[in-house]
């Protein structure tokens, strides 16, 4: 998959971001991380069930939630924390990100694939301070979107799978 993929696809619609759903036969660790790398705000195999599907759809386009299917936690568990130049930068841009421990607590969930309404109830508080909190760490991220964050949250070995 190429680097550049996100963006010829990630075009606005009607003044607002396209979302990426990636709904995929294959299973290969390698195509979830370059898909999610490139952008993709989810992926999905096309063996769920419909109902499953249609959530994803639902989440990924309110731009709720990272979906995390086993195979990508797989994925984390091979790539996170290593060595490699990846795991470097990440690794760099979460020193000086100097996220709170609130916001590190917010990224550590938002990493499990939890929604912001989910991040809220564990957190007893409310949606709207979760939203400022994402937003934050995003900023302080320089993460284009919540996929991005994760990523480099477990790159970086900050968030260990499983």
């Amino acid at each position: 998959m190429q680097d550049d993929l996100a963006g010829p696809v990630r075009q606005k619609v009607g003044g607002v971001a396209a979302k990426i759903l990636v709904v995929t036969t294959f299973e290969n660790d390698e195509y979830v991380y370059e898909a999610l790398r490139a952008g993709a705000d989810g992926f999905l195999l096309k063996r769920a069930r419909p109902a499953e599907i249609v959530h994803a759809v639902r989440l990924v386009a309110e731009g709720e939630s990272l979906l995390f299917p086993a195979s990508v936690r797989r994925l984390a568990a091979e790539y996170a924390g290593g060595d490699g130049a990846a795991s470097r930068a990440a690794r760099d841009t979460l020193e000086r990100a100097r996220l709170t421990g609130r916001e590190a607590e917010v990224l550590r969930l938002m990493a499990r694939g939890l929604s912001n309404a989910e991040i809220a109830a564990g957190l007893f508080v409310g949606s709207e301070t979760v939203k400022s909190h994402v937003s934050a760490v995003l900023a302080k991220l320089g993460a284009r979107d919540r996929t991005q964050a994760v990523i480099t949250a477990y790159e970086s070995g900050f968030v260990a799978p499983g």
